[in-house]
Protein backbone atom coordinates (compact mmCIF):
# COMPACT_ATOMS: atom_id res chain seq x y z
CA UNK A 1 0.00 0.00 0.00
CA UNK A 2 1.30 3.45 -0.93
CA UNK A 3 -0.02 7.01 -0.73
CA UNK A 4 0.24 10.04 -2.98
CA UNK A 5 0.46 13.18 -0.87
CA UNK A 6 0.21 16.78 -1.99
CA UNK A 7 -0.69 20.15 -0.50
CA UNK A 8 -3.10 22.50 -2.20
CA UNK A 9 -0.93 24.33 -4.73
CA UNK A 10 -1.58 27.94 -5.77
CA UNK A 11 0.70 28.78 -8.70
CA UNK A 12 1.43 31.26 -11.44
CA UNK A 13 1.67 35.07 -11.59
CA UNK A 14 -0.05 36.82 -8.66
CA UNK A 15 -0.37 33.55 -6.71
CA UNK A 16 0.81 35.46 -3.63
CA UNK A 17 -2.46 37.39 -3.68
CA UNK A 18 -4.09 34.26 -2.26
CA UNK A 19 -2.96 35.56 1.14
CA UNK A 20 -5.34 38.54 0.86
CA UNK A 21 -8.32 36.25 1.44
CA UNK A 22 -6.77 34.08 4.13
CA UNK A 23 -8.93 33.49 7.19
CA UNK A 24 -7.26 33.73 10.60
CA UNK A 25 -5.97 35.97 13.38
CA UNK A 26 -2.19 35.55 13.69
CA UNK A 27 0.59 34.22 11.47
CA UNK A 28 4.17 33.37 12.39
CA UNK A 29 6.45 33.91 9.39
CA UNK A 30 9.57 31.72 9.46
CA UNK A 31 12.25 33.14 7.17
CA UNK A 32 15.78 34.53 7.00
CA UNK A 33 17.27 38.02 7.12
CA UNK A 34 17.68 38.20 3.33
CA UNK A 35 13.93 38.06 2.75
CA UNK A 36 13.52 41.37 4.56
CA UNK A 37 16.47 42.96 2.74
CA UNK A 38 15.07 41.90 -0.64
CA UNK A 39 11.57 43.19 0.16
CA UNK A 40 9.98 39.76 -0.15
CA UNK A 41 8.90 39.66 3.49
CA UNK A 42 6.99 42.91 3.02
CA UNK A 43 5.11 41.38 0.07
CA UNK A 44 3.77 38.76 2.45
CA UNK A 45 3.03 40.99 5.44
CA UNK A 46 1.19 43.56 3.31
CA UNK A 47 -1.16 40.88 2.01
CA UNK A 48 -1.71 39.53 5.51
CA UNK A 49 -2.61 43.06 6.61
CA UNK A 50 -5.17 43.15 3.81
CA UNK A 51 -6.63 39.95 5.29
CA UNK A 52 -6.52 41.54 8.78
CA UNK A 53 -4.12 38.92 10.05
CA UNK A 54 -1.41 39.98 12.47
CA UNK A 55 2.13 38.71 11.87
CA UNK A 56 5.20 37.94 13.93
CA UNK A 57 8.47 37.30 12.12
CA UNK A 58 11.15 34.78 13.01
CA UNK A 59 14.00 35.66 10.63
CA UNK A 60 16.83 33.66 12.18
CA UNK A 61 16.94 30.70 9.80
CA UNK A 62 20.42 29.98 8.45
CA UNK A 63 21.45 27.75 5.53
CA UNK A 64 21.13 24.13 6.67
CA UNK A 65 19.10 25.11 9.77
CA UNK A 66 20.26 23.73 13.09
CA UNK A 67 18.33 21.99 15.84
CA UNK A 68 18.93 25.04 18.03
CA UNK A 69 17.39 27.42 15.48
CA UNK A 70 14.25 25.31 15.38
CA UNK A 71 14.00 25.18 19.18
CA UNK A 72 14.14 29.00 19.38
CA UNK A 73 11.49 29.36 16.71
CA UNK A 74 9.21 26.89 18.45
CA UNK A 75 9.55 28.86 21.69
CA UNK A 76 8.38 32.00 19.87
CA UNK A 77 5.44 30.13 18.37
CA UNK A 78 4.35 28.88 21.80
CA UNK A 79 4.37 32.46 23.07
CA UNK A 80 2.69 34.06 20.02
CA UNK A 81 0.11 31.29 19.43
CA UNK A 82 -0.42 31.68 15.65
CA UNK A 83 -3.14 29.92 13.72
CA UNK A 84 -0.94 29.98 10.60
CA UNK A 85 2.76 29.19 10.31
CA UNK A 86 4.21 30.53 7.05
CA UNK A 87 7.56 29.38 5.70
CA UNK A 88 9.06 31.98 3.35
CA UNK A 89 12.35 31.42 1.55
CA UNK A 90 14.46 28.58 0.23
CA UNK A 91 14.40 25.00 1.40
CA UNK A 92 16.11 25.83 4.69
CA UNK A 93 13.34 28.24 5.69
CA UNK A 94 10.61 25.83 4.63
CA UNK A 95 12.17 22.92 6.52
CA UNK A 96 12.61 25.08 9.61
CA UNK A 97 8.96 26.19 9.37
CA UNK A 98 7.82 22.57 9.23
CA UNK A 99 9.82 21.64 12.31
CA UNK A 100 8.77 24.76 14.25
CA UNK A 101 5.14 24.01 13.45
CA UNK A 102 5.47 20.43 14.68
CA UNK A 103 7.06 21.53 17.95
CA UNK A 104 4.41 24.23 18.41
CA UNK A 105 1.70 21.61 18.03
CA UNK A 106 3.66 19.01 20.00
CA UNK A 107 5.89 20.74 22.60
CA UNK A 108 6.55 17.33 24.14
CA UNK A 109 8.78 16.48 21.15
CA UNK A 110 12.35 17.47 20.37
CA UNK A 111 13.28 18.45 16.81
CA UNK A 112 15.48 15.39 16.29
CA UNK A 113 12.63 13.07 17.34
CA UNK A 114 10.27 14.03 14.48
CA UNK A 115 9.96 10.68 12.72
CA UNK A 116 7.50 9.05 10.27
CA UNK A 117 5.96 6.72 12.83
CA UNK A 118 2.66 6.79 14.68
CA UNK A 119 0.39 9.83 14.67
CA UNK A 120 1.45 13.40 15.39
CA UNK A 121 -2.03 14.88 15.65
CA UNK A 122 -1.21 18.19 13.99
CA UNK A 123 -3.55 21.03 12.95
CA UNK A 124 -5.13 21.48 16.34
CA UNK A 125 -3.47 24.89 16.73
CA UNK A 126 -2.39 26.00 13.25
CA UNK A 127 -1.87 25.12 9.63
CA UNK A 128 1.19 25.54 7.44
CA UNK A 129 1.76 27.59 4.28
CA UNK A 130 5.00 27.21 2.30
CA UNK A 131 6.13 30.01 -0.04
CA UNK A 132 9.34 29.14 -1.92
CA UNK A 133 11.58 31.93 -3.16
CA UNK A 134 14.03 29.63 -4.96
CA UNK A 135 13.33 27.09 -7.68
CA UNK A 136 14.92 23.92 -6.42
CA UNK A 137 14.08 22.13 -3.21
CA UNK A 138 10.39 21.46 -3.79
CA UNK A 139 10.08 21.58 0.01
CA UNK A 140 6.73 23.30 -0.38
CA UNK A 141 5.25 19.98 -1.53
CA UNK A 142 7.10 17.45 0.65
CA UNK A 143 7.10 16.29 4.26
CA UNK A 144 10.80 15.42 4.91
CA UNK A 145 12.66 17.88 7.12
CA UNK A 146 16.45 18.19 6.93
CA UNK A 147 18.11 19.78 9.96
CA UNK A 148 21.75 20.05 10.99
CA UNK A 149 23.24 18.62 14.14
CA UNK A 150 26.16 21.01 14.60
CA UNK A 151 27.75 18.89 17.32
CA UNK A 152 27.79 15.72 15.24
CA UNK A 153 28.50 17.56 11.94
CA UNK A 154 25.75 15.75 10.09
CA UNK A 155 22.38 16.37 8.58
CA UNK A 156 19.34 14.64 10.04
CA UNK A 157 16.58 13.38 7.76
CA UNK A 158 13.45 13.92 9.85
CA UNK A 159 9.75 14.53 9.28
CA UNK A 160 6.34 12.88 9.28
CA UNK A 161 3.73 12.76 6.49
CA UNK A 162 1.42 14.89 8.64
CA UNK A 163 3.81 17.85 8.49
CA UNK A 164 3.40 18.34 4.74
CA UNK A 165 2.30 21.95 4.13
CA UNK A 166 -1.42 22.56 3.77
CA UNK A 167 -0.90 25.17 1.06
CA UNK A 168 2.01 25.85 -1.29
CA UNK A 169 2.13 29.26 -2.97
CA UNK A 170 4.34 29.05 -6.06
CA UNK A 171 4.63 32.59 -7.44
CA UNK A 172 7.43 33.07 -10.00
CA UNK A 173 7.67 36.79 -9.21
CA UNK A 174 9.50 35.85 -6.01
CA UNK A 175 12.40 34.47 -8.07
CA UNK A 176 12.66 37.33 -10.57
CA UNK A 177 15.84 38.74 -9.02
CA UNK A 178 17.44 35.47 -7.92
CA UNK A 179 21.22 35.59 -8.61
CA UNK A 180 22.62 33.30 -11.31
CA UNK A 181 24.62 31.23 -8.81
CA UNK A 182 21.61 30.46 -6.63
CA UNK A 183 19.49 29.87 -9.72
CA UNK A 184 22.02 27.28 -10.90
CA UNK A 185 22.47 25.64 -7.48
CA UNK A 186 18.76 25.24 -6.87
CA UNK A 187 18.04 24.25 -10.46
CA UNK A 188 20.47 21.34 -10.21
CA UNK A 189 18.67 20.32 -7.03
CA UNK A 190 15.37 20.17 -8.92
CA UNK A 191 16.98 18.09 -11.68
CA UNK A 192 18.42 15.68 -9.13
CA UNK A 193 15.04 15.31 -7.46
CA UNK A 194 13.40 14.49 -10.78
CA UNK A 195 16.00 11.93 -11.87
CA UNK A 196 16.35 10.26 -8.49
CA UNK A 197 12.60 10.24 -7.97
CA UNK A 198 12.18 8.44 -11.30
CA UNK A 199 14.90 5.86 -10.53
CA UNK A 200 14.20 5.29 -6.83
CA UNK A 201 13.28 1.84 -5.56
CA UNK A 202 9.99 3.42 -4.54
CA UNK A 203 9.18 4.97 -7.92
CA UNK A 204 5.57 4.45 -8.90
CA UNK A 205 2.99 5.21 -11.58
CA UNK A 206 1.87 8.40 -9.83
CA UNK A 207 5.31 9.94 -9.40
CA UNK A 208 6.86 8.83 -12.71
CA UNK A 209 5.13 11.33 -14.98
CA UNK A 210 5.87 14.21 -12.62
CA UNK A 211 9.57 13.32 -12.47
CA UNK A 212 9.88 12.97 -16.24
CA UNK A 213 8.12 16.27 -16.86
CA UNK A 214 10.22 18.11 -14.29
CA UNK A 215 13.49 16.72 -15.67
CA UNK A 216 12.56 17.84 -19.17
CA UNK A 217 11.61 21.32 -17.96
CA UNK A 218 14.88 21.81 -16.08
CA UNK A 219 16.96 20.66 -19.03
CA UNK A 220 15.04 23.08 -21.25
CA UNK A 221 14.82 26.18 -19.02
CA UNK A 222 17.59 26.25 -16.38
CA UNK A 223 20.22 27.74 -18.66
CA UNK A 224 17.79 30.42 -19.80
CA UNK A 225 16.87 31.25 -16.19
CA UNK A 226 20.55 31.60 -15.26
CA UNK A 227 21.20 33.82 -18.29
CA UNK A 228 18.28 36.05 -17.34
CA UNK A 229 19.84 36.57 -13.91
CA UNK A 230 22.93 37.99 -15.57
CA UNK A 231 21.02 40.46 -17.68
CA UNK A 232 17.64 40.61 -19.34
CA UNK A 233 14.39 39.29 -17.90
CA UNK A 234 13.07 35.90 -18.98
CA UNK A 235 9.77 35.56 -17.14
CA UNK A 236 8.91 32.37 -19.04
CA UNK A 237 12.08 30.59 -17.92
CA UNK A 238 11.59 31.77 -14.34
CA UNK A 239 8.01 30.54 -14.25
CA UNK A 240 8.89 27.20 -15.86
CA UNK A 241 11.75 26.62 -13.40
CA UNK A 242 9.58 27.51 -10.41
CA UNK A 243 6.93 25.07 -11.59
CA UNK A 244 9.56 22.43 -12.42
CA UNK A 245 10.95 22.56 -8.88
CA UNK A 246 7.47 22.18 -7.42
CA UNK A 247 6.60 19.32 -9.78
CA UNK A 248 9.89 17.56 -9.01
CA UNK A 249 9.09 17.97 -5.32
CA UNK A 250 5.74 16.27 -5.84
CA UNK A 251 7.45 13.51 -7.79
CA UNK A 252 10.38 12.61 -5.57
CA UNK A 253 8.39 13.44 -2.44
CA UNK A 254 6.18 10.49 -3.29
CA UNK A 255 9.01 8.15 -4.30
CA UNK A 256 12.06 9.45 -2.38
CA UNK A 257 15.59 10.58 -3.28
CA UNK A 258 18.58 8.26 -3.51
CA UNK A 259 22.36 8.11 -3.35
CA UNK A 260 23.21 11.61 -4.61
CA UNK A 261 21.28 12.99 -1.69
CA UNK A 262 23.05 10.78 0.83
CA UNK A 263 26.40 12.03 -0.46
CA UNK A 264 25.16 15.60 -0.82
CA UNK A 265 23.83 15.72 2.73
CA UNK A 266 27.20 14.52 3.98
CA UNK A 267 29.17 17.02 1.91
CA UNK A 268 26.97 19.89 3.05
CA UNK A 269 27.31 18.99 6.71
CA UNK A 270 31.09 18.59 6.63
CA UNK A 271 32.19 21.25 4.12
CA UNK A 272 29.18 23.56 3.89
CA UNK A 273 28.69 23.10 0.14
CA UNK A 274 25.19 24.38 -0.80
CA UNK A 275 22.73 21.51 -1.06
CA UNK A 276 21.76 21.82 -4.72
CA UNK A 277 25.37 22.23 -5.81
CA UNK A 278 26.36 19.16 -3.80
CA UNK A 279 23.65 16.77 -5.02
CA UNK A 280 23.99 17.99 -8.60
CA UNK A 281 27.73 17.36 -8.49
CA UNK A 282 27.25 13.78 -7.28
CA UNK A 283 24.38 12.92 -9.65
CA UNK A 284 26.49 11.87 -12.68
CA UNK A 285 28.77 9.70 -10.52
CA UNK A 286 25.87 7.91 -8.86
CA UNK A 287 24.23 7.28 -12.25
CA UNK A 288 27.47 5.69 -13.48
CA UNK A 289 27.75 3.67 -10.27
CA UNK A 290 24.19 2.40 -10.54
CA UNK A 291 24.41 1.57 -14.25
CA UNK A 292 27.58 -0.47 -13.79
CA UNK A 293 26.18 -2.61 -11.02
CA UNK A 294 22.47 -3.03 -11.70
CA UNK A 295 20.47 -4.17 -14.72
CA UNK A 296 18.04 -3.13 -15.88
CA UNK A 297 17.97 0.50 -14.78
CA UNK A 298 15.41 3.12 -15.75
CA UNK A 299 17.99 5.38 -17.38
CA UNK A 300 17.04 4.16 -20.85
CA UNK A 301 13.45 5.37 -20.51
CA UNK A 302 14.60 8.64 -18.98
CA UNK A 303 17.24 9.26 -21.66
CA UNK A 304 14.79 8.52 -24.47
CA UNK A 305 12.23 10.89 -22.93
CA UNK A 306 14.88 13.61 -22.96
CA UNK A 307 15.73 12.86 -26.59
CA UNK A 308 19.14 11.32 -25.82
CA UNK A 309 20.83 8.29 -27.38
CA UNK A 310 19.78 5.16 -25.50
CA UNK A 311 20.30 1.94 -27.47
CA UNK A 312 21.54 0.14 -24.33
CA UNK A 313 21.51 0.69 -20.59
CA UNK A 314 25.17 1.76 -20.49
CA UNK A 315 24.76 4.01 -23.52
CA UNK A 316 21.66 5.58 -21.96
CA UNK A 317 23.43 6.25 -18.68
CA UNK A 318 26.43 7.71 -20.52
CA UNK A 319 24.15 9.98 -22.59
CA UNK A 320 22.36 11.11 -19.46
CA UNK A 321 25.60 11.77 -17.60
CA UNK A 322 26.90 13.77 -20.56
CA UNK A 323 23.75 15.88 -20.74
CA UNK A 324 23.78 16.59 -16.99
CA UNK A 325 27.46 17.52 -16.95
CA UNK A 326 27.01 19.68 -20.03
CA UNK A 327 24.17 21.61 -18.41
CA UNK A 328 26.07 21.92 -15.12
CA UNK A 329 29.12 23.28 -16.90
CA UNK A 330 27.08 25.80 -18.89
CA UNK A 331 25.52 27.21 -15.70
CA UNK A 332 28.84 27.39 -13.85
CA UNK A 333 28.52 24.39 -11.55
CA UNK A 334 31.57 22.42 -10.34
CA UNK A 335 31.93 18.92 -11.75
CA UNK A 336 34.36 17.66 -9.09
CA UNK A 337 34.91 18.14 -5.38
CA UNK A 338 38.24 19.77 -6.18
CA UNK A 339 36.43 22.32 -8.36
CA UNK A 340 34.02 22.88 -5.46
CA UNK A 341 36.95 24.37 -3.54
CA UNK A 342 37.89 21.49 -1.26
CA UNK A 343 41.63 21.02 -0.82
CA UNK A 344 43.16 17.56 -1.17
CA UNK A 345 44.41 17.62 2.42
CA UNK A 346 41.03 18.62 3.83
CA UNK A 347 39.28 15.99 1.71
CA UNK A 348 41.55 13.19 2.91
CA UNK A 349 41.28 14.30 6.52
CA UNK A 350 37.48 14.36 6.45
CA UNK A 351 36.87 11.40 4.14
CA UNK A 352 36.01 8.99 7.00
CA UNK A 353 33.39 11.45 8.27
CA UNK A 354 31.97 11.89 4.77
CA UNK A 355 31.61 8.13 4.42
CA UNK A 356 30.13 7.72 7.89
CA UNK A 357 27.48 10.36 7.28
CA UNK A 358 26.48 8.97 3.89
CA UNK A 359 26.35 5.42 5.20
CA UNK A 360 23.88 6.47 7.90
CA UNK A 361 21.66 8.39 5.48
CA UNK A 362 18.46 6.58 4.51
CA UNK A 363 18.74 7.86 0.91
CA UNK A 364 21.81 5.64 0.41
CA UNK A 365 19.70 2.48 0.28
CA UNK A 366 16.78 3.75 -1.81
CA UNK A 367 18.52 3.56 -5.19
CA UNK A 368 18.76 0.54 -7.47
CA UNK A 369 22.29 -0.17 -6.22
CA UNK A 370 23.13 0.34 -2.55
CA UNK A 371 26.85 0.99 -1.93
CA UNK A 372 29.03 -0.64 0.70
CA UNK A 373 31.19 1.43 3.01
CA UNK A 374 34.23 0.84 0.79
CA UNK A 375 32.27 1.76 -2.33
CA UNK A 376 31.19 5.03 -0.75
CA UNK A 377 34.82 5.87 -0.12
CA UNK A 378 35.67 5.06 -3.73
CA UNK A 379 32.77 7.12 -5.02
CA UNK A 380 33.94 10.12 -3.05
CA UNK A 381 37.54 9.73 -4.24
CA UNK A 382 36.43 9.48 -7.86
CA UNK A 383 34.17 12.52 -7.42
CA UNK A 384 37.09 14.47 -5.98
CA UNK A 385 39.25 14.11 -9.06
CA UNK A 386 36.56 13.68 -11.71
CA UNK A 387 37.22 10.05 -12.60
CA UNK A 388 34.46 8.06 -14.31
CA UNK A 389 33.09 5.26 -12.16
CA UNK A 390 34.54 1.90 -13.23
CA UNK A 391 33.46 -0.36 -10.36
Amino acid sequence: MWFFRSPEIVFGPDALDYLRDLQGKRALIVTDANMEKLGLLQLVTSRLERARIGAAVYAEVEPNPSLETVRRGAALALTYEPDWVIGLGGGSCLDAAKAIWVLYERPDLTPDSIAPVGTLGLRKKARLIAIPTTSGTGAETTWPIVLSDLTEERKLALGHPENMPDIAIVDPALTANLPAQITADTGMDALTHAIEGYTSLWSNDYSDGLCLSAAHMVMQYLERACASASGGADSVAREKMHNAACIAGLGFGNSMATLSHALGHSLGAVFGVPHGRAVGLFLPYTIEFTARGHAPTRYGDLARFLGLTADSELEASASLVGAIRGLAERVGQPLTLEQAGISADDFEARLPKLVENALCDSCAVLGLRAPSEDELGQLLRYAYGGQSIDF
